[in-house]
Order: structure tokens, then sequence, then C-alpha cells
């Protein structure tokens, strides 16, 4: 029995974000900030790894937001309300650690890791902590989510590339503005790797006049069993240590992650994931060729 998709949302007007809801209520009795999922759409499809962005307990529901990029998130993004997902797995990794802390605690969001941060929010805040969020995207085109988090934050700050939205730049130039002007007792950032590897260089104490701040940084990288026994997700750390990202994580300390060489193992399947999407794409069209010179009958 699959899980079925209660509500679908698209997040962007290129329909390549979207949101969906989905019924799994002993997932979502479980599910915290900083958890991922392992889901596989049909018996033919891969596993592949999307962090909790939402849920409700009451309800039995478990939200994700997905940007359809791949050959599976692009097949994702085809299903309806009403479809399942064949398989479902979890909530897997480390959930985040929340506890009150003495001062603000400055959550970041880039992209897609707009959605992830969310719940880790909504936990803090019910906590106690004071909490200001910072929200950056390419274009305005691709901000969602500011109105679930004005209604928990303390302040949302918005950065966009071009400033079609909020302010133009990095979300770093906003965070470096924070951290010299008052007191912080935590920065998390989730978002592309390049992002993260930033946001903790900004954060180490390297800098002149820039303190440091303890940084929590999620790593999406690839995931396969999501157990730790195929070793695909592992990272290197700077002291040395290997780590993996779906028992030791994802959330981990972004000080000692060594970006230069996750960014390097992260591209490795760019060719292939690009082949794969390429044939599903010539597949999808030539199936609705055939329907539409067969009047809809099925292949």
């Amino acid at each position: 029995m699959g899980h079925k998709i209660i509500s679908k949302t698209f997040l962007n007007p290129e329909h390549s974000v979207f949101e969906l809801i989905i019924k799994a209520p002993q997932i979502a009795q479980k599910a915290s900030g900083g958890n991922f999922l392992i889901l596989r759409i049909d018996e033919k499809g891969e596993r592949f790894p999307l962090t909790v962005a939402d849920y409700n307990r009451d309800e039995g529901t478990i939200t994700m937001v997905v940007m359809a990029i791949g050959k599976s998130t692009t097949q994702l993004a085809k299903l309806e309300v009403g479809d399942e997902i064949m398989d479902l797995v979890g909530p897997l990794g480390k959930k985040a650690h929340i506890k009150k802390f003495p001062n603000p605690v400055v959550l970041v969001g880039g992209g897609v890791g707009i959605a992830p941060i969310y719940p880790q929010a909504k936990e803090l805040k019910e906590e106690g902590n004071e909490i200001i969020i910072i929200l950056g995207a390419r274009t305005a085109n691709l901000l969602f989510w500011k109105e679930k988090f004005d209604v928990i934050a303390d302040e949302v700050i918005i950065t966009t590339d071009d400033g079609s939205i909020g302010r133009k730049g990095l979300v770093t130039h906003v965070l470096e503005e924070i951290i010299t002007t008052r007191p912080i007792s935590q920065v998390i950032a989730i978002g592309p790797l390049i992002m993260m590897k930033f946001v903790a260089l900004l954060t180490n104490g390297s800098k002149d006049g820039v303190p440091k701040v303890p940084t929590t940084v999620s790593l999406n990288t690839i995931m396969v069993d999501g157990t730790g026994m195929c070793g695909g997700c592992r990272f290197q750390q700077l002291d040395g240590g290997t780590k993996y990202a779906c028992v030791d994580g994802p959330d981990v300390d972004g000080h000692n992650v060594d970006f230069d060489n996750l960014l390097k193992r992260n591209s490795r399947f760019l060719k292939v994931e690009k082949v794969r999407l390429s044939h599903y794409n010539e597949k999808c069209r030539a199936e609705a060729k055939f329907c539409e010179e067969n009047e809809g009958e099925e292949i």
C-alpha cells in the first residue's frame, strides 16, 4: 500500500518547485526538524532523499518541497492529488538539536533549502527562542513560504541575487551585519553547498571583526539506503575524520566540513543524471504522441 498525495501546490510560475503533502500517519508521529525521508515512486524507480519540510501529527501528514531537476523529481512533479508514492521510509537521520538558547538564533534558507529550515524554526520558537530568518533566492519567482515564516519569526529578511524582491545580494551579506551587531547563539544554514560553505567560512572566526558563531549545516548529499551501509553520503571533516550524512546528520557542524572535497564529490553523477533525464523526457514525448495518434489508448 502506497502513501497518498493529498495536496500538491506549485510554488513558482515555471512549475519547477512544488509542495507535496502526503498521508503518512506513522512517520508524522515521529518526524522532527532535521529528519529526511527516502522515496521510491514506483517499483522501477530509484531511491532518493527529501528533507522533511513540515509535519502535522494530528492530521498524519508530511510536507515536502521539491525542485524538479532530475529524472525522479521530474517524475514526482507529474503525480497528482490522489496518486500514491509506493515507498516512503522515515523519519531518518538525527533530528535537530532544539533547546532554549540565551541569544537569538539565525536560520538561513537558500533556494529549496528554505523549506527544511521551517520545522526547525517552528520548534525553536516553541522552546521560547528569538529567531531571525534570512531567505535567499536567485529571483522573486523562486521565493516561497514567506507568509509561513512571518507567523513564527521575530524577523524575516529576504535577499535575491537580482534584487527583484527584498535586498539585492547574498545571504552572507545580511548574516554578517547581524552577527557583528548583536550576540547570536546559533546559526543554522540549509541550501546549496556553495552557500553553506560561505556561511561556515563567515562564522568560523577567521574573518577580522566577525565573531565565531556555532553553525549547523544540512548535507543533502547523495544517499541510497539512508542507513549508513552504502557509503554514498560520506563526507570528509577538516579534522581528518569521515562521517555519513544519513546517520551522523544530515545536520552537522558546518565548521568541520571539508566543503571543497564535498563539492567535487557531489558533482560526480551530474552527467549520468542529465542522460537519465533526457531519456525520461524522450519516453514521455513518445508516449504522449502515441496516445494522441491512437485516441488516448494506453501503451
